[in-house]
């Protein structure tokens, strides 16, 4: 009997011990952030007791030019550093919080994302928007990343590919979206940043798009793959890559199809495709569904650059009223541009919106509050979607 009491003695102490050797390792007090409220209000919090100064910066604050104007948060005597805010609309939001002026990830919530070289938490936000970019309990396509020869630029690259929930027990063919990043972005971003694998679950769950698979190439023609998964040593994220915006990209997308075509039940038929991206994306896909005219039925413009960087003008960008009528002589079922009120290329896409009425192309405009932020991007992505393949 006295050994079973030491034994269990024993096994207590085993479990107590652990718990109490990280109490006094940290020796700080329990953190939960973010905490969102019933009223969808948001409560975060650090621990930083030797910090004299913490702001919290998230994207549904008002924004100062490009960045969120931050608020400061509230000391309590235990060091931990809180802020309630107003009532939030449903939506994903991205935030960091800067420590005495250092800009930190909020060490209590693991869910972040990365924008170009910049890592920022991100919560989502439910009742409204916001559920189209969580994860509900519906059906769930299946998200692969695949390497495909690209003999226009000498190496094989990688792409992200989605294909809808039941694919893999269909016979079927499925209408695809090639859907591409801006400048800084990779394979990696419309999923990330994005939420392009919900968006499609939930709306094709909703019976609003029809399932298709979702293409999402590398539209920085100098790199394989994202940072970190191409060979080679690792590097940093760079906004300032060789050959951006000067062709190689939409001279070299026929390899991109070819290679889904076949490897994936695509239906081939220019009424079962479509083009879209945003800022450099949205170039891309301007431009190169005006050099293949006879690829794309349907080319989604969000937030586009229109004209190349200055200093490239190679002859694919010249002459662009003949190929926008060829483009239209061929045909197409939809030609969708968005943008934001306060976005930086609001003026050039005044202007190209001219060129297209001279020239007499149809299209269809949607203007909305906002800037150059994924936050409309991702909205625009939910727009788009329920329009494509329309028998």
């Amino acid at each position: 009997m006295k050994h079973k009491s030491i034994l269990l003695t024993l096994l207590l102490l085993a479990m107590v011990l652990p718990f109490s050797a990280q109490e006094a390792l940290w020796n700080q007090p329990e953190v939960q952030s973010p905490v969102i409220h019933k009223d969808n209000k948001a409560s975060f919090q650090i621990y930083a007791p030797q910090a004299s100064e913490v702001l919290l910066s998230g994207t549904w604050m008002p924004r100062e030019d490009w960045a969120p104007e931050p608020v400061a948060m509230k000391k309590e005597e235990s060091g931990v550093w809180t802020h309630t805010t107003e009532v939030l609309a449903s939506d994903l939001y991205t935030y960091f919080f800067l420590v005495d002026g250092v800009q930190v990830c909020d060490p209590a919530n693991p869910y972040v994302v990365r924008d170009v070289a910049s890592i920022f938490n991100y919560l989502v936000v439910p009742g409204g928007q916001g559920d189209l970019y969580a994860v509900q309990d519906v059906p769930h396509g299946t998200l692969a990343y695949r390497w495909y020869p690209s003999p226009g630029t000498g190496q094989d690259r990688r792409l992200t590919i989605y294909t809808p929930p039941g694919y893999e027990n269909s016979t079927s063919t499925y209408p695809v979206l090639y859907l591409l990043h801006g400048m800084g972005g990779d394979e990696t971003a419309w999923t990330t940043l994005g939420r392009t694998v919900e968006i499609l679950d939930n709306l094709i769950a909703q019976g609003k798009a029809r399932p298709m698979i979702v293409v999402m190439p590398n539209g920085n023609v100098s790199q394989q793959a994202a940072p970190g998964a191409a060979p080679g040593a690792l590097r940093p994220p760079s906004m300032d890559l060789p050959q951006t915006m000067e062709g190689s990209m939409e001279t070299t997308f026929p390899e991109i199809i070819q290679f889904v075509e076949q490897n994936y039940r695509a239906n081939r038929e220019k009424s079962q495709r479509a083009i879209a991206g945003l800022s450099m994306g949205g170039f891309h896909s301007l431009h190169t569904s005006r050099l293949h005219p006879d690829t794309f039925d349907y080319i989604g413009l969000f937030s586009p650059a229109i004209m190349p960087l200055e200093g490239s003008v190679p002859e694919i960008y010249k002459n662009m009223d003949v190929g926008l009528t060829t483009q239209n002589n061929k045909g197409y079922r939809l030609y969708w541009i968005a943008i934001g009120k306060d976005d930086f290329l609001y003026d050039q896409v005044s202007r190209y919106r001219g060129t297209l009425k001279r020239l007499g192309l149809p299209f269809t405009y949607t203007e909305t509050e906002g800037g150059h932020t994924w936050d409309l991007w991702r909205s625009y992505l939910t727009l788009f979607v329920p329009q494509l393949f329309k028998n």
